[in-house]
């Protein structure tokens, strides 16, 4: 688990307050939110009535949380694998054979428990049809697989969502241990991480539970109307668990806990830290996401393993999932390298969920007084960063950082070049600043040890650079460019 960021409390609760806005409120009858640190929730902020009834949400009321089931159900399969009893890159028809009826194009189709997993089977993003199904029985599901599904792509090529798929990890599990998916995943998963408010219905709860009601309202909350319940039947596995916001900060918790270096086989007992990066690592690229909410510019984004996973250029890797059927909305998201997350509920599947857990985790990740990336880096990375910020800011030629360079980075472009080029930045924004802040304040990203990037201020502007390390047994500068900031470089 990363180190306690010790951020001020009033830091959380202000980024809770400007998360849940009157507009997310009002969509909602009742809901919360919950910032997340080492495991634990840190602040909680509730709204409204989770039954209607003059009772108020607290944080401790019991929501439905959809399709972070599916997280869970993954957690279940990596840990039958690491017992040898589930394959990844075995056909899924090993384990459930009426799939082998699934057809692309009229031919029969080879998709992987892992395709499944990553929601690239080839099978069509199915989320109206999967919530109304969630209750359907395992005789129908199982009539409607050896029937024989249609696939929309070739198996492995494009991300697409697909509950029925995903469910067929579920059968897979079944099929090795013969016994129902929802046990295996209380057994393996929620009994022995403590779990003890993660459970499949709300009748599990008891009469007198704190468990909300799911609500309908079509009017932007004007109104609202009870929703049909979605059921429990054979698609439980990938959609059907209630819990509150103290058990998904500990599952939250523990899947963070895979990253930290000091514990490498802390809660292998339950799943190895190998198998819970493994989770949060993307494997099938969704290309549509160019940006997060607020506008942060992604550079990358997917699926992982039952999580969804998102790379953005000032913060890095994120990771989560949305939860939504008829009547509730939840979504949980974290940063692996700070340890800090947040979970959000609401009573209506139009409430803002995501937007929710996005816009505090924004507000929390740009508050926190965690390590620079300055200080994550190699030495010889800052030292050349250093070296070329002075090479720059004084005009000099490249060619005085030349001790530092392999002898590629003059070859691929002449010293001549880059020195015209970048007198060239020079005459549009002007030159730098000479008080400019020591390069460490200035350090914009570090996506590796051996790769630095920040920005350079000028008198009309600022000059965004970026230093390649090559990791030699003493490293040396295999790339450098140089560019007006968010265009092209020299």
């Amino acid at each position: 688990m990363p180190e306690s960021s010790d951020a001020d409390p009033n830091v959380h609760h202000a980024a809770l307050e400007a998360a849940l806005t009157d507009a997310a409120r009002r969509r909602a009858p009742g809901g919360m939110a919950a910032v997340i640190e080492s495991g634990e929730v840190r602040a909680a902020l509730a709204f409204g009535e989770p039954r209607r009834d003059g009772t108020p949400t607290t944080a401790r009321t019991v929501f439905r949380i959809a399709s972070l089931t599916k997280s869970f159900l993954a957690a279940t399969a990596l840990s039958l694998r690491e017992d040898g009893l589930l394959e990844l890159g075995a056909p899924v028809s090993e384990y459930v054979p009426a799939m082998g009826a699934a057809r692309f194009r009229g031919a029969p189709a080879r998709i992987t428990l892992a395709d499944l997993l990553a929601n690239r089977s080839g099978l069509p993003e199915d989320n109206p049809w999967g919530d109304d199904h969630l209750g359907a029985s395992r005789s129908e599901i199982m009539e409607i697989i050896t029937s024989g599904l249609q696939l929309s792509a070739s198996p492995g090529t494009l991300y697409q969502y697909s509950n029925i798929g995903m469910s067929m990890i579920g059968r897979a599990i079944e099929a090795v241990t013969e016994r129902p998916v929802e046990r295996v995943i209380d057994e393996r998963i929620l009994g022995p991480l403590g779990l003890t408010n993660t459970r499949w219905t709300a009748d599990a709860f008891g009469r007198d539970a704190d468990v909300a009601r799911g609500f309908r309202t079509f009017d932007d909350g004007a109104t609202f109307i009870p929703a049909p319940s979605a059921g429990s039947g054979a698609l439980a596995c990938i959609g059907s668990l209630f819990s509150t916001a103290d058990d998904i900060a500990r599952w939250m918790g523990f899947l963070i806990d895979g990253f930290d270096d000091r514990d490498p086989d802390g809660g292998r007992a339950v799943l190895s830290s190998a198998a819970r990066r493994e989770l949060q690592r993307l494997h099938t690229v969704n290309p549509t996401r160019a940006t997060r909410f607020g506008g942060r510019e992604l550079v990358a984004a997917g699926y992982g393993y039952g999580l969804v996973v998102e790379h953005d250029v000032q913060f890095g890797r994120t990771v989560g999932h949305a939860g939504g059927l008829p009547g509730f909305a939840a979504h949980m998201r974290w940063h692996p390298e700070s340890g800090l997350g947040v979970v959000a509920f609401g009573n209506s599947d139009e409430f803002p969920a995501w937007q929710v857990t996005a816009s505090a985790l924004d507000h929390l990740l740009s508050a926190r007084t965690a390590a620079s990336p300055w200080d994550e880096v190699w030495a010889a990375t800052r030292e050349a960063a250093r070296t070329i910020d002075d090479v720059i800011r004084e005009r000099r030629s490249f060619a005085d950082a030349g001790a530092l360079f392999s002898r590629n980075v003059l070859q691929d472009i002449p010293v001549e070049v880059r020195d015209r080029r970048l007198s060239a930045l020079f005459d549009t924004l002007g030159t730098p600043i000479p008080d400019a802040p020591p390069v460490a304040s200035r350090v914009v990203s570090a996506p590796e040890a051996s790769t630095l990037r920040w920005d350079l201020p000028t008198e009309h502007g600022a000059l965004r650079c970026e230093v390649h390390m090559m990791g030699l047994s003493v490293p040396v500068v295999q790339a450098i460019s140089v560019g007006a900031r968010d265009q092209s470089s020299i």
